[in-house]
């Protein structure tokens, strides 16, 4: 469905070619849609290209860290269970 609307933050769109982006920021005044695409790149719209550039509405990549560049090695994306910590009654395995 083509975009006919004002955009929204937050929320992501995909163009016919196949990129990617989110609506990062929205200036009515200034009739200006700061979007970001998925690798990270910034691009600036005026409203009216925003009406033209015929995106759709999807769903948020279930895989948000494109965006950020991140790897495992970040220590971002890792499952880490709670660490223990002494002191805590509830750790205590006496209850």
């Amino acid at each position: 469905m083509p975009v006919s609307k004002l955009p929204s933050v937050g929320d992501w769109y995909a163009t016919p070619s196949g990129d990617t982006f989110e609506v990062v920021a929205y200036d009515p005044d200034e009739e200006s849609v700061e979007i970001q695409y998925f690798d990270g790149a910034v691009e600036e719209l005026d409203l009216e290209t925003w009406l033209e550039i015929n995106a759709s509405a999807i769903e948020a990549p279930e895989d948000w860290s494109g965006a950020l560049d991140l790897t495992r090695e970040d220590g971002l994306l890792e499952d880490r269970a709670t660490p223990f910590m002494p002191g805590n009654p509830l750790d205590d395995p006496k209850l």
